[in-house]
């Protein structure tokens, strides 16, 4: 069948069952839109900069377990897109990012908007393609889809000249993949699945750490199934908080530097740590020799690279995350850790229930977070930005069935309002809640308009201390002058809110959270609630 490049690339999309694509057109990518404009499947979501046109499809992506696709030009374009891939590249998002280019004959020549996209990425990416044959557009698709969906996700790129968007080929889409040297494990390997099942029956204090590869492997179930069936205590890192619910006795809390006093403690005492899908980066575990010299650990990771990286392992076990949990569950794994589980619940449970008292004129976060948590409904997600407000979810805000996204690999402040618009175009009924800060909000704050135009019903909670309160934290504990940190009380985020057509509503009393929250979480439409915190208010403090 003869067509363009730019028609087979929409092609392409709608074989890999894409149904939206976000992106910001721009002169080269102009013949891909005209295509896109005659697909009746695929649904273009215009974004207010290329950036966001990744965070939306990584919203998208990780809500929906798809690949996530965003498009946009060349120049200009490709390089504001750099974050975001960055971002999903940290994360493990599948993302299949389409950027237009100069014509393929005018490569290298520093022409109007050229730049060398492919390169600019190549140590953030996990691949990346620049297209100098038309030919070549079917398989270069069908690839991009099958490497960032398989083994661990991460972004793809796919550079398109514009010459090579108007050419006419003979297309036919490929129905396999056979990519050498690119074969990730799925099973693991008998016999060190045998060594795990030994290993945690001799232990006496064993801790499974789940991190966000159980999301990634769509693993959540087999992750509840082992702690139930083996009785072993959870922590997680960020990213693996919902795995298990917060309620759930098994779960002792987030680990880390900004992490729950009890799950700490736990990762000091323990003398089995079972990693699961978890890098264990420097915010988890801030020294991981400490790890190794007390305690035997077992390492489950799809990714060979990964283990052994930060923790050296006693047992390492490659493989798909699901599939080698369903294996070990056939092999019915036992420990006698009775006493150990339930000295953990005892304590954990008395620090989720620790509450300080209210703030006289400012709002206080754990609290706020405790109240959003009891009043959302059991399936929402809750996206969270990067900064104070961040930890503040992550370790007060309880989750029941829903997701908790963030991003924790790159921490990429302004994240939270574009992600959610990507999970809300997924799935328009789920309950979608951001939680912000000031300094976040404003880096992404015209994605307000994308999202009264797609009809996006998004809650966003904002706590404002007109500072930007991570690194004023940082800067006070460390005894430096409070500099370049100081936000003032502009802009009026109610009138922001309003001339975009968002409803809001500003609070600053504990005793005023309540209703506020309900109020937000009732009404028919997007809503900001601002809510006014105190500068003083810290994120490493157990309260």
């Amino acid at each position: 069948m003869n067509m363009t490049g730019a028609q087979s690339m929409v092609r392409c999309l709608e074989e890999e069952d894409v149904s939206h694509i976000f992106g910001y057109p721009g002169a080269t990518i102009c013949p891909f839109y005209e295509a896109l404009y005659h697909s009746e499947s695929i649904r273009h979501i215009l974004v207010r900069q290329e950036q966001n046109a990744a965070h939306m499809a990584s919203g998208y992506a990780r809500i929906t377990g798809k690949a996530g696709v965003c498009v946009v030009t060349s120049g200009p374009g490709a390089t504001n897109l750099i974050t975001g891939i960055a971002t999903a590249y940290m994360d493990s998002i599948p993302l299949i990012a389409i950027t237009g280019q100069v014509q393929s004959y005018l490569l290298g020549r520093d022409i109007f908007q050229e730049v060398d996209i492919t390169g600019a990425v190549s140590p953030f990416i996990k691949h990346t393609y620049l297209i100098k044959k038309a030919e070549d557009i079917p398989r270069v698709f069908k690839e991009a889809f099958h490497i960032a969906t398989t083994g661990r996700p991460g972004p793809v790129l796919i550079d398109v000249p514009i010459d090579m968007q108007e050419a006419e080929i003979d297309f036919s889409y490929p129905t396999e993949v056979n990519i050498r040297g690119y074969k990730p494990t799925v099973n693991g390997n008998l016999k060190q699945l045998k060594k795990v099942v030994e290993t945690i029956g001799t232990a006496e204090r064993p801790l499974i750490c789940v991190g966000g590869g159980a999301f990634c492997a769509k693993a959540q179930e087999q992750v509840r199934r082992f702690c139930e069936e083996t009785r072993i205590p959870m922590v997680t890192t960020m990213m693996g908080l919902g795995v298990l619910p917060t309620a759930h006795p098994l779960n002792i809390g987030m680990i880390g530097s900004f992490g729950h006093k009890t799950a700490n403690m736990a990762l000091s005492q323990t003398d089995l740590l079972i990693l699961v899908g978890a890098r264990v980066g420097d915010r988890a575990i801030t020294a991981p020799e400490k790890i190794s010299s007390h305690s035997k650990t077992i390492h489950i990771d799809i990714d060979p690279a990964e283990i052994g990286k930060n923790v050296s392992p006693t047992v390492p076990l490659v493989g798909d995350l699901r599939v080698v949990l369903e294996s070990l569950l056939a092999e019915h794994p036992s420990s006698n850790c009775t006493q150990w589980s339930e000295y953990l619940q005892k304590e954990a449970d008395a620090e989720k229930h620790t509450m300080p008292d209210p703030r006289p004129s400012t709002i206080q976060p754990k609290r706020l977070m405790a109240e959003i948590g009891r009043q959302v409904s059991a399936d929402a997600c809750v996206v969270a930005d990067v900064g104070q407000n961040q930890i503040w979810a992550a370790k007060y805000l309880p989750m029941q069935e829903g997701r908790f996204l963030t991003t924790g690999g790159l921490g990429t402040m302004g994240y939270a309002l574009p992600a959610a618009i990507g999970v809300k175009i997924a799935q328009p009924e789920r309950q979608t809640v951001v939680v912000c800060g000031d300094g976040a909000f404003q880096m992404t704050n015209n994605e307000l308009s994308t999202l009264v135009e797609q009809g996006c019903d998004v809650k966003i909670v904002l706590l404002n201390n007109r500072t930007l309160g991570m690194v004023c934290e940082l800067q006070r504990i460390a005894n430096r002058h409070k500099f370049g940190v100081a936000l003032p009380d502009t802009p009026d985020f109610g009138k922001l809110a309003d001339a975009f057509g968002v409803k809001s509503r500003r609070i600053s009393q504990d005793e005023d959270m309540a209703a506020a929250v309900a109020e937000m979480l009732a009404y028919d439409g997007p809503y900001l609630l601002e809510c006014i915190v105190s500068e003083a208010e810290n994120s490493k403090v157990n309260m």
